[in-house]
């Protein structure tokens, strides 16, 4: 059965988790020293998709003959008030306490994404996005409002699952 409820960012809640190998080990490390797995006091969370759709055009043809599927892009953002330095750490991994003399390895998580209304337990949608990488990390401080911190990501993929 198709879930056919309304939400809103109020019945939302996002979790981190790891993947095996040596990313995910770091950002176990992260999630561990910060307690995050679940991840509080955020504020517009974004998840775009992006499939680069290509049309082949053939010549003498004004509409596109056929179009075919090229790379998935999906990327995001997460505002959050919480200011502790997790989040630059996920980013930077061990870069953000010294500085390396080598490479270092960037963390990867898997951010879950999930709402369900308190009225209708058991109704719910999950979003996963698996192997996420943040690419940008923003600190706003402003005169007279709450600090923020804003972090951009990549996923690999994603999957997507309701309960209804």
């Amino acid at each position: 059965m198709a879930n056919t409820n309304v939400f809103t960012g109020a019945d939302g809640s996002i979790t981190l988790s790891t993947p095996e190998g040596t990313e995910g080990d770091k950002a176990q490390e992260v999630l561990t020293e910060y307690d995050l797995v679940s991840v509080g006091r955020v504020h517009d969370v974004t998840v775009q998709v992006h499939s680069d759709v290509k049309a082949f055009h053939e010549i003498g043809q004004r509409y596109a003959t056929e179009l075919r599927p090229g790379n998935v892009i999906i990327r995001g953002t997460i505002g959050r008030a919480y200011i502790n330095g997790a989040m630059l750490k996920l980013l930077l991994g061990e870069a953000a306490t010294n500085r390396p003399a080598t490479s270092w390895a960037q963390p990867s998580f898997n951010v879950t994404l999930m709402v369900e209304n308190p009225a209708n337990p058991g109704v719910n949608n999950t979003v996963t996005l698996h192997g996420v990488k943040m690419d940008s990390w923003n600190y706003n401080m402003p005169e007279d409002d709450f600090l923020m911190e804003a972090i951009g990501f990549q996923a690999l993929y994603m999957t997507v699952a309701d309960a209804a």
